[in-house]
């Protein structure tokens, strides 16, 4: 494994209140285990080494219970909104001089049964500036936002979607940093904006995954979320 890692993890969690008026999300105990924690497990686990932690809303308290990383056997990093929040492209921006050339983009409240490597060479061999993984959700989730078909990802529009889309942003992508260039510096600005300029553009490319994804960014999916490591602690 090569790329880097950037998790999303600066948002004020408003959907899980009041749990998160005093914590970041990412450190929500899921099933006994801090959230962030089974992340990085998890991505050690994939043969990530470098994680940037894009940090906002008590920040603090995630530097404070990951450290550098060593622990976790990776080298963790932080980059820091400041006194505006920056949403989650202004967030990427703002990293890129940790993050170099290409990195994934995972969201802070997301875990993802997925084999990451396999999805590091289909970026690579799209030839593209971008990758977004896709499910077939059939608005299941949330809106599938998401037009796929026969292997090429076509268009993703989170503020408009169609009927045609039946298709959902699985969590995890990859991003080229020049992308974000034309975006400005300092000043807050939407991931989804990028991808869908970026798709629109024939430049996103799509990887389809099979399995669903699991998120804690509200009640039920955290409840979700717990079910499904507690009946994995079982196995």
């Amino acid at each position: 494994m090569t790329l880097p890692v950037a998790i999303l993890a600066g948002g004020l969690a408003t959907r899980l209140r009041p749990i998160t008026q005093s914590i970041p999300k990412a450190l929500i105990d899921v099933a006994g285990v801090p959230f962030i924690c089974r992340q990085l497990d998890y991505l050690r686990a994939q043969g990530v080494s470098r994680v940037v932690m894009c940090i906002g809303y008590l920040g603090e308290m995630i530097q404070a219970e990951v450290g550098d990383g060593s622990r976790f056997g990776m080298d963790v990093s932080y980059s820091l909104d400041g006194p505006v929040l920056l949403g989650t492209g202004g967030a990427l921006k703002q990293a890129l001089p940790l993050l170099g050339k290409h990195f994934f983009v995972l969201y802070g409240d997301s875990f993802l049964p997925i084999d990451f490597a396999a999805v590091e060479r289909s970026f690579l061999a799209s030839g593209k500036s971008a990758l977004m993984t896709v499910l077939k959700n059939g608005d299941r989730w949330d809106k599938s936002n998401v037009l796929f078909q026969n292997g090429e990802l076509i268009e993703y529009n989170k503020q408009a979607p169609t009927q045609e889309m039946t298709y959902i942003d699985y969590g995890l992508g990859v991003l080229s940093g020049q992308v974000l260039a034309k975006y400005p510096n300092a000043l807050p600005f939407d991931l989804a904006q990028v991808y869908h300029e970026l798709s629109v553009e024939g430049q996103l490319a799509g990887y389809e995954v099979h399995e669903r994804f699991y998120e804690i960014g509200s009640h039920g999916g955290l409840k979700e979320t717990e079910a499904y490591f507690l009946e994995k602690g079982k196995a």
